[in-house]
């Protein structure tokens, strides 16, 4: 498994709560933001060639839909190995995709060439290495990460017609729409960061939707599930980018979407549409970190109430179904392995709480001192200057993730931000006690006094300060309040899995959902396979099983 037989580095799992990774993907978000709205590489692309892409000759489809893949390498390896197996024995046979889509974020933390070969194109190529003549052909849309140089490594990647593996590949934008046997066509949009579908996407659907008749259904693939949160009465704006999609492209040719597909949660979930056959299904499951699900509403409602898209379509509810896994609130305890989990995150409260700690006791000592207004104001300068950051970077943690921000909000990071200034108040009365009242006066313990500050302080306290973030993110995400960090924080790498999907010769689709519970963490050479055998095999097993039954969605309503 080294670099120079492989021809990429397998990497571990991100680190989500590292400090490098905090700051870097914080930086490039920003910056994606800002300049992606005067330099949208969407409206750049109206100079690419365009087209619609065939693939209705046959009578039977085998579809894999995977997403949020590009992490560690055990994770999307054991993933990638799964897909890559011709057959895959699910509630009977089932067979490799003809087409692979690959739902968004196809590399973490943030998008490179680099960080493609070692994260998803080289391990795809590890599980599949050759193009056969009848190779299958991948089809991919981009996720924030993907978003985060500009979307500039994604086009290079998947719209330049190269090999991605085994896998052709046929896009030359960001978004594309493919015919599929029996008037079924998927349509893949690409919303960046929820915005709007900007002009040239909107001309090439509606040349693509020429074709389209009454009757012909639509897999519509999303980079993001905007359903849930619109559904369920929180935020319309990247709901309503999909009904004005729809309003625009789909509707008018008496068409309907009968299944829409999203990742950017990596987790599996199903919405069933209420008297009738819709589904919303959201997966996930392609390799990175495990999202939680016992948060989801039990219920949507789509359009919502509050959309700004005029003249809607007719509301339609919709109950959830399934989701995997199932039981995630009882996974959040694994919290509080955070500093052995990630080492880098335990090293930046040790910082924080040395800073801290030295300017609390700098007011304790300069206070006794100075007796001026003036002189004490200046002697606890520094720890309010230090208060008053934890208190803001406390709410603005605590509204990650959130529409608006609400009182339960600004509360909890209150409390959050006051419980790491009492860890730092605390531990610097301590060092005072030893130093006035326990130790007699001396250089020797001077010493000792400044070691256990300047030791134990980031050693200890850091530690303990690691161990009360996981505190807050365990109460905290019982309350719906940062959620996504305390499984983020976690980096579970297990529950893994896909979307098999296939139009019969009647024109029914069918969902197979596909779990991985556990993903492989050791591997061995596989010397003498094929050319088409994966470089490397499984030392342990691989089970892959179906999350719940398979779902059959009639082409017409």
């Amino acid at each position: 498994m080294s670099e120079a037989e492989l021809g990429f580095r397998p990497q571990k799992a991100v680190r989500w709560l590292a400090p490098k990774v905090l700051i870097a993907t914080g930086v490039q978000s920003l910056i994606a933001e800002i300049f992606g709205s005067y330099a949208d590489k969407r409206e750049l692309q109206a100079g690419l060639p365009a087209e619609v892409h065939d693939h209705s000759e046959h009578e039977e489809l085998w579809l894999d839909y995977v997403a949020d893949l590009g992490d560690g390498f055990d994770a999307t390896f054991s993933v990638a190995s799964v897909l890559a197996a011709p057959t895959l024995d699910l509630d009977g046979r089932t067979q490799r995709g003809r087409l692979l889509v690959m739902g968004g974020d196809e590399v973490y933390p943030a998008a490179s060439t680099t960080g493609y070969e070692d994260r998803s194109k080289g391990v795809y190529r590890a599980a599949l290495p050759t193009v056969a003549p009848d190779a299958p052909t991948l089809f991919a849309l981009p996720g924030n990460h993907d978003w985060y140089d500009g979307l500039t490594s994604f086009l290079r990647v998947f719209a330049q017609r190269r090999p991605f593996g085994g896998w052709r590949t046929e896009q030359t934008r960001s978004y594309f729409a493919v015919k599929l046997p029996h008037r079924w066509w998927l349509y893949a949009i690409d919303t960046q960061f929820d915005d709007y579908v900007d002009a040239p996407q909107l001309e090439y659907f509606r040349d693509a939707s020429k074709e389209l008749r009454e009757g012909d259904a639509v897999i519509l693939c999303t980079s993001t599930p905007a359903w849930v949160e619109a559904g369920s009465g929180a935020e319309a704006k990247g709901y309503d980018t999909f009904e004005f999609f729809q309003r625009e492209i789909i509707r008018p040719k008496g068409a309907d979407v009968r299944v829409m597909l999203s990742g950017d949660k990596h987790h599996y979930s199903r919405y069933a549409e209420q008297d009738g056959t819709g589904q919303l299904i959201t997966s996930g499951l392609g390799g990175a970190y495990l999202a939680a699900t016992h948060n989801l509403p039990a219920a949507l409602t789509l359009p919502p109430p509050q959309s700004r898209v005029r003249e809607p379509a007719e509301q339609k509810h919709f109950g959830l179904r399934t989701r995997y896994p199932a039981h995630t609130d009882r996974m959040a305890k694994g919290i509080f392995a955070l500093p052995w989990r990630n080492p880098g995150f335990w090293g930046l409260t040790g910082v924080a709480q040395l800073v801290a700690t030295m300017a609390v006791l700098y007011g304790l000592t300069e206070s006794g001192t100075r007796h001026s207004v003036f002189g004490l104001l200046a002697a606890w300068a520094p720890a309010v200057v230090i208060a008053v950051v934890l208190l803001a970077a406390g709410v603005a943690f605590a509204s990650l993730d959130q529409p608006r921000r609400d009182r339960k909000n600004v509360v909890a990071g209150v409390l959050h931000a006051l419980a790491h200034l009492a860890l730092s108040t605390g531990w610097a009365l301590v060092i005072r006690w030893l130093y006035h009242d326990v130790l007699p006066d001396g250089p020797a313990n001077d010493w000792l006094v400044f070691l256990v500050a300047a030791v134990g302080t980031p050693v200890v306290v850091g530690f303990l300060d690691a161990e009360l973030v996981a505190l807050y993110l365990l109460v905290a995400s019982g309350l719906g309040i940062n959620v996504n960090e305390v499984m983020a924080g976690q980096s579970i790498e297990d529950h893994k899995g896909f979307l098999r999907l296939r139009i019969a010769r009647d024109g029914t689709l069918t969902v197979y959902p596909v779990k991985i519970d556990r993903v492989c963490r050791a591997w061995r050479p596989n010397p003498n396979g094929g050319p088409a055998d994966p470089w490397l095999l499984p030392a342990e097993p691989l089970r892959a099983a179906l999350i719940e039954p398979p779902i059959r969605i009639p082409r017409h309503r």
